[in-house]
């Protein structure tokens, strides 16, 4: 008995010496806190500029890639998942001032390779090279692939011939001032022949009469028709100094039509794309300024403006009638309406244009007002700032993020989407409208600290599931320049992320030369990618979404090569995932049914027609892993205990049963 006591009074006295950390199974959290947390500089330092995102050694993490203060030097940055920070990579010079940078697979090898805009001998074009990627995740400066240059309207990635390569799209230098100035730097690269040329240069099969671009512009590569397959939208200057927008519409191997015209609003800055009121279409969202100082970049009297895209709407049931298309079925999302429009009059009869000044966003007490900063200007030649759009909340509603100026403080701010109401900015007095926005101010301490931002934009840093926040800075009295804000808001609702490869190696793997390497082609920054997809909500309501994928490359886009959005409550499935690609075969997008949310969808098209697709599930291991875990152990190790419990009892009494019997005299017998 004695033994005994002392046996427990030691392991009492172990208990109570032992820190909490040495018998806990989970590791501490990394942020604590239901807000936006500063989560410092993660290994960015000196005078570096992000200039774009990219997957550089395909582990399925998001790496940096940035651009020295010289304006020439370019690092690349991969995420470090166990140490949670930027680890500096490969680096190299560039013989010019670079403009742009944009990574994608021009090779057509899985993996990523860098198109390089900078300036030219000649002030008014563009002189680009491509740097393959290596199998280190290096590349090949000793050899760099020349590309014919371009005007200073920066051309933009798509794939035109849908054969899912690379190509762009822009204004050569001898097609300038002429009627059909567009050109297409079609890719013609054979890895097999040497001295391969990387483009040809071939006026695109555009029907319709073509503009002058601007520059800067706002182009883009979306499906705007709703039919998940990417048409082109290009800024145009117009004779009378406005700006016009126009749209082509992908007819797969017959080029692009001419489908919608208009005149964009006076003082128009960018425009960005995504779909703000959840219903199944692709939107445009821009600022516009009366004035914007080029000294400083901000706006005067600025207005945050969206162009909801009219189509047709999501059926109420799975079945509608079928006299007449009025509405796309949930199962069966990708058809194209003939009849889309924007309508960007300013009209009270028009309920698909919604204007919101900043200053009602931003009121101020002592009169100040408050402006945006649309234009970086620390860049040479200054830098457009669109607003960045991205669901932060996982409402399934895209938010806001832009940079405020007020005095000479420039911080950047976070707008969650609201539904419209009475007395909100951008709806009706009665409170009719779309969506409205509302400025956060819980949690937000960490924004609010930031006094010198020159952009911020979003990302998901170590790939768990939350958007959180890159801020560069102008990086006075020793601050860094780049700032991180980990999102770490507790939200009960899910997302999805997704991305569509390019069919590099078969869809299979790729492997060196001589094959002794091989690597997963994921880092392939495919752009023109479209999804579509339906959901139910907790209260059993069906809604329809559509994202496109990396829709933007010129001008510092900073997009992700995959699409995030966010699914708000549910409890199910994701009913209809479609995804379209720019193939121009008979079937140019699959249809998947109950994906699983919270997870990351990797999707291959066939590489040739007739061939399947395939697509590939991971789930994403979140800190409740571990949690479940133990619930099952410990609920496994209960339900163990009864049944023992049960079946000692059962014996117990069988063996009881089997005495009384064995006891029992046969009366009748005797």
């Amino acid at each position: 008995m004695y033994r005994h006591k002392c046996l427990l009074l030691s392991a009492l006295f172990l208990l109570t010496s032992t820190p909490a950390s040495a018998i806990w199974p989970f590791p501490p959290k990394r942020f604590t806190g239901n807000s936006l947390v500063d989560a410092g500089s993660l290994g960015i330092g000196g005078d570096d500029r992000i200039i774009a995102f990219g997957d550089f050694n395909g582990d399925q993490f998001l790496d940096l890639l940035a651009l020295g203060h010289d304006q020439q030097t370019l690092q690349v940055y991969l995420w470090s998942h166990d140490e949670f920070f930027y680890k500096r990579s490969t680096s190299f010079r560039h013989p010019r001032p670079i403009y742009n940078v944009v990574p994608g697979d021009f090779t057509h090898s899985g993996k990523l390779d860098l198109l390089v805009m900078g300036r030219g001998s000649d002030s008014t074009q563009l002189d680009m090279l491509v740097y393959p990627g290596l199998l280190d995740g290096s590349f090949d400066i000793s050899s760099p692939l020349s590309v014919p240059a371009s005007t200073m309207a920066q051309p933009i990635t798509v794939d035109m011939d849908g054969d899912m390569k690379i190509d762009l799209l822009g204004v050569t230098p001898f097609s300038k001032g002429s009627a059909s100035p567009l050109r297409l730097w079609q890719n013609v690269w054979n890895s097999s022949q040497p001295n391969s040329p990387l483009f040809e240069i071939l006026e695109p099969k555009l029907t319709g009469e073509q503009c002058t671009l601007s520059n800067p512009h706002s182009n883009a590569v979306v499906d705007l028709n709703g039919d998940c397959l990417a048409d082109i939208f290009l800024v145009c200057d117009d004779s009378g100094g406005r700006k016009r927008f126009q749209i082509w519409v992908n007819n797969k191997d017959d080029g692009f039509s001419l489908a919608q015209t208009g005149l964009l609003p006076s003082g128009l800055q960018s425009i960005t794309f995504a779909d703000m009121d959840r219903d199944g279409t692709i939107d445009m969202v821009f600022t516009t300024c009366s004035y914007v100082s080029s000294s400083s970049g901000l706006g005067t009297d600025c207005a945050i403006n969206i162009a909801y895209n009219k189509q047709l709407p999501l059926c109420a049931s799975n079945s509608p009638s079928k006299s007449a298309r009025s509405c796309r079925p949930p199962d069966d999302l990708c058809v194209a309406d003939p009849d889309f429009k924007f309508d960007l009059r300013e009209s009270g009869d028009n309920d698909g244009f919604a204007r919101i000044p900043i200053s009602s966003l931003f009121p101020t007490s002592d009169g100040t007002s408050t402006t945006l900063l649309v234009l970086d200007t620390t860049f040479n030649p200054p830098v457009p700032l669109p607003i960045r759009l991205g669901d932060a909340n996982l409402d399934g509603f895209p938010d806001l993020l832009q940079v405020v100026a007020t005095h000479s403080d420039q911080t950047p701010k976070l707008l969650f989407s609201v539904p419209c109401g009475r007395g909100l900015p951008g709806c009706a007095q009665d409170g009719r409208g779309r969506r409205s926005f509302k400025v956060t101010t819980k949690g937000v301490g960490s924004l609010n600290a930031v006094k010198d931002a020159i952009s911020a934009t979003f990302l998901d840093m170590d790939e768990d599931g939350t958007l959180d926040i890159m801020i560069q800075r102008k990086g006075s009295n020793g601050m860094p320049k780049i700032l991180f804000i980990q999102n770490n808001f507790y939200y009960d609702a899910f997302f999805l992320k997704a991305i569509v490869l390019n069919g590099a190696c078969g869809n299979g793997w790729c492997y060196s030369p001589n094959r002794t390497i091989k690597y997963h082609p994921f880092g392939v920054s495919y752009a023109g990618a479209s999804y579509k997809y339906t959901v139910l909500d907790t209260s059993g309501r069906r809604s329809a979404a559509q994202v496109g994928q990396l829709p933007q490359t010129a001008y510092h886009s900073l997009m992700a090569p995959y699409s995030y959005f966010g699914l708000g409550r549910t409890n199910n499935y994701i009913e209809n995932l479609f995804v379209g690609s720019t193939i121009h075969s008979k079937e140019h997008y699959i249809d998947m049914e109950g994906v699983i949310p919270n997870s990351k969808v990797v999707i291959l098209p066939p590489p040739r027609e007739g061939e399947p697709w395939k697509r590939e599930l991971f789930l994403r291991p979140g800190a409740w892993i571990p949690w479940v875990t133990v619930t099952v152990i410990i609920g496994t190790g209960l339900l163990a205990v009864i049944v023992f419990v049960l079946h000692m009892n059962e014996k117990r009494e069988d063996e009881l049963e089997r005495r009384r019997a064995s006891h029992h005299i046969n009366f009748d017998a005797l």
